[in-house]
């Protein structure tokens, strides 16, 4: 599977890009998710941040009887244990830093760049967000978990050992359990990282408050 450039939706601001958010959305969907929800957040103009949605790779997904899909990683049991092929989460991995590099080498520097996530697409900003070797403005988690909590304490990076962090789950969220969040959320605790940690009421979703909450830290992160 290529670990180039994905195909992505773009929303450009009014002048040349100050900043950066590159946005992955979850199983089964694409970039144009979470392209709605950009005017929703509330960022200042002069921010002049642009909008990246990459959209996954088709691929089999065991606990969807192997139906073909946009997905970042296979999944293969729904227990909580969650088995995930880590060669998945490498090729995902690379395929967000090339995006990263694309922003970097159109003049936004890796500082101005923040990496996000809905579920699955959040399991990999957290996963790559992480790794990535030079500093960032931030990672935003939603709905999500990390899904090897060993690579946070063995492979993070020291460029980002103290990465602003924000992460939220819906206390009814039937498919990825607020369990394996909170456990991922300890986990960045005892790894000295300061996580902002939001929950609200609602299932596997994104709600108007949640999205308020992260206009607010991407407007601190990038003002």
């Amino acid at each position: 599977m290529s670990e180039g450039l994905l195909p992505a939706v773009t929303i450009d601001p009014d002048g040349p890009p100050r900043a950066s958010v590159i946005w992955l959305h979850g199983l089964g969907a694409d970039g144009h998710d979470f392209e709605p929800i950009v005017p929703e957040l509330r960022l200042p103009r002069n921010a002049r941040v642009r909008f990246i949605f990459p959209h996954a790779p088709m691929r089999p997904v065991t606990i969807n009887g192997g139906s073909v899909m946009r997905a970042w990683y296979d999944i293969k049991t729904l227990d909580l244990n969650r088995m995930v092929e880590e060669e998945d989460l490498e090729t995902s991995r690379r395929q967000l830093e090339a995006w990263i590099r694309r922003e970097e080498a159109s003049g936004v520097p890796s500082e101005r760049i923040v990496v996000a996530g809905f579920s699955q697409g959040g399991a990999i900003a957290l996963y790559g967000g992480l790794q990535f070797e030079r500093r960032l403005a931030g990672i935003v988690a939603l709905s999500c978990y990390h899904p090897l909590p060993h690579v946070i304490r063995e492979r993070s990076s020291k460029a980002n050992a103290e990465v602003p962090v924000f992460m939220a789950h819906g206390t009814y969220d039937p498919i990825v359990p607020l369990a394996l969040a909170e456990a991922t959320v300890a986990t960045l605790r005892e790894c000295r990282y300061h996580p902002e940690w939001r929950t609200y009421p609602m299932p596997h979703s994104v709600s108007a408050e949640e999205i308020a909450d992260v206009g607010r830290f991407l407007s601190d992160r990038l003002r």
